[in-house]
């Protein structure tokens, strides 16, 4: 690998993420690290789960980041009576003049998800079945209708939105469909100045207009090339083990499904009491590219431990499934993962 020319387009990744922040910092005021989580999991070739109480720009960020990319976006808007074939498409009888004398033929009519970018709004509004038609899109980058296989346009990227109130009518995401998603990250209200800010700017006369960075014809490549760049960023043996040794530590030491063999990390407490099913080797996934893209926009071709802390929350917190004994003391996925955290100090030498 020729580290020098991979500098060079780090430092292009870093000019074009800044010129990505501005257009969409027109829109969004506040919420840098959130912007950055939507970013880095467009870069990683992953999926983004936003959560936050209505009102906080989840819907708008999304739309802004379609504008930016100028790619082709869809919203699906999840409610309790969709169904499946609502979001993924399905064979229609449709009337063609050229079947032989106004004949009809089977055809199949796409979905929303046949987009670039898919707005999932409100995802645990839907039933689980109609959420789980989400995950070979997701996985594979494909639908399969009727036995037959159609292939979705890269870059395909998914964004949820998840409101953590209203629970009536809502539905929790399968595991599955959690694993899916490379990064969960959350909206907090927000400061004071921002406040101030948002209501200024959006009840004027002028609103924000957002220029898009790259052209339709040239953001599918660019974002491919984006990501096959953070294949390439270094991970040295100690630091893949360190990242192996925290998704070991989420997973708890009594179960049916223990791993075996002997642990870096002595068993947490916590981990023992409140979780019943640790992350999925997905996590380790995450953690590391999460890692190689925080390398990249710092300039570098390879990770250290800090770029595997900073992202080890929104990476690992949608993977802890908790017991109601959690639930009864108050218990969040984040507290088990600061804890897994500080634990790990020691091996980051």
């Amino acid at each position: 690998m020729d580290l020098g020319d991979v500098r060079g387009k780090a430092a292009w990744v870093r000019d074009r993420v800044s010129a990505l922040r501005a257009e969409i910092g027109r829109a969004i005021v506040g919420h840098a690290e959130i912007v950055d989580g939507v970013l880095t999991c467009l870069a990683c070739g992953g999926h983004a789960l936003l959560e936050g109480v209505p009102g906080l720009g989840k819907t708008t960020l999304i739309k802004s980041l379609g504008r930016v990319l100028d790619l082709p976006t869809s919203r699906i808007q999840f409610t309790p009576d969709l169904m499946p074939a609502d979001i993924i498409g399905t064979n229609v009888l449709v009337q063609e003049a050229e079947a032989g004398g106004g004949g009809r033929l089977v055809r199949f009519q796409r979905g929303p998800v046949f987009a670039c970018i898919v707005l999932a709004d409100e995802i645990n509004r839907a039933t689980p079945k109609t959420q789980s038609a989400l995950l070979e899109a997701m996985a594979e980058m494909q639908v399969t209708v009727a036995g037959t296989t159609y292939r979705l346009a890269p870059p395909f990227f998914v964004l949820a939105t998840l409101n953590p109130i209203e629970m009536e009518g809502t539905y929790s995401l399968p595991e599955a469909q959690l694993d899916r998603f490379l990064f969960k990250v959350v909206l907090g209200y927000p400061s004071q100045a921002d406040l101030q800010q948002i209501i200024g700017s959006t009840t004027g006369a002028a609103q924000p207009t957002i220029a898009p960075v790259f052209t339709r014809d040239e953001a599918p490549a660019r974002i491919e090339a984006l990501r096959a760049l953070v294949r390439e960023v270094l991970v040295a043996p100690p630091l893949e083990a360190y990242a192996a040794a925290l998704i070991r530590a989420t997973m708890p030491p009594v179960s049916k499904f223990a791993p075996s063999g002997p642990a870096v990390l002595p068993p947490d407490d916590h981990v023992a009491k409140y979780v019943s099913f640790g992350s999925s080797p997905r996590g380790g996934q995450a953690l590391l590219l999460g890692a190689k893209v925080g390398a990249l926009l710092d300039g570098r071709v390879n990770v250290t431990y800090d770029d595997i802390d900073r992202v080890a929350r929104p990476a690992l917190v949608h993977r802890l499934i908790l017991n109601f004994a959690a639930v009864a003391d108050g218990i969040e996925p984040g507290t088990i993962i600061e804890r897994i955290l500080h634990a790990a100090r020691p091996l980051r030498r």
